[in-house]
C-alpha cells in the first residue's frame, strides 16, 4: 500500500488571500442565485442595476448592509453619511461581508489537512445562522422565529450556494482540480 504524501498547507497569508478570492466567488454565486429568485418572483431589473442597488438614494427602508455601513462610517468619522451614498454603502458592505467571511473560511480551511467542498454546506449554514443572531441584536432584523419557513429556506439556500462556491473556489485555488465527471479513474475526494 502506498501512502499519499500530504502536501503542506498554505501559509496563513496564503490561506487568507485564497479565502478572500474564494469569498468573492461565493458572493458572486450567491448573488446570482438571489437574482434568479428575484426574476422568478417577477422582478424586471437587469442584473447590474439590481446588484448595485440602483435607485437607492435615501436611508429609508435600506437593506441591512447599508444600515450597518452607515453606522460604521458615522461611528468612525463622527460625520453624517449622506443619502446619496446609500447605494455605494449597501453594495460595499454586502461584498465586504462576503469577502470577509471568505477570509475567515480561508483561515479555518487552510488549517485542515484536506479541506473538502462539502464543508461549504456547514460554512454556508454558519454564515446564514450568524445573520439571524447578529442582525436582530443590532435591531436590523426581526428574531428568526418571526420569519416564515419559505423566507428562511430561500435565504438558507442562497447561503448554501455561497458556502459551497467558497469552499470549491478555495480548493481549486489551492491547486485541486475538479474531477472530470464520467471519466475513468475519477477521484471523488474533491467532494468528500
Amino acid at each position: 500500500m502506498t501512502r499519499r504524501r500530504r502536501r503542506p498547507g498554505p501559509t496563513p497569508i496564503g490561506a487568507v488571500v485564497r479565502g478572500v478570492l474564494a469569498g468573492a466567488a461565493g458572493t458572486a454565486a450567491m448573488d446570482t442565485a438571489q437574482y434568479a429568485f428575484y426574476r422568478l418572483g417577477g422582478g424586471t431589473s437587469a442584473f447590474l442595476p439590481w446588484e448595485t442597488s440602483a435607485g437607492l438614494d435615501t436611508w429609508e427602508g435600506v437593506p441591512a448592509p447599508a444600515k450597518i455601513a452607515k453606522r460604521v462610517v458615522e461611528g468612525l468619522t463622527q460625520h453624517e453619511l449622506k443619502a446619496d451614498k446609500a447605494r455605494l454603502a449597501n453594495t460595499a458592505m454586502h461584498w465586504g461581508t462576503g469577502i470577509g467571511w471568505g477570509a475567515a473560511y480561508g483561515v479555518l480551511a487552510g488549517s485542515l489537512p484536506a479541506p473538502k467542498v462539502r464543508y461549504g454546506l456547514l460554512w454556508g449554514t454558519v454564515v446564514w445562522a450568524s445573520s439571524y443572531v447578529l442582525l436582530p441584536a443590532l435591531g436590523l432584523y426581526k428574531p428568526i422565529w418571526e420569519y416564515d419557513a419559505t423566507t428562511l429556506a430561500k435565504d438558507l439556500g442562497i447561503h448554501l450556494v455561497y458556502g459551497l462556491t467558497t469552499a470549491a473556489a478555495f480548493r481549486v485555488l489551492g491547486g485541486s482540480r475538479p474531477p472530470q465527471l464520467g471519466s475513468r479513474g475519477t477521484s471523488m475526494s474533491f467532494f468528500v
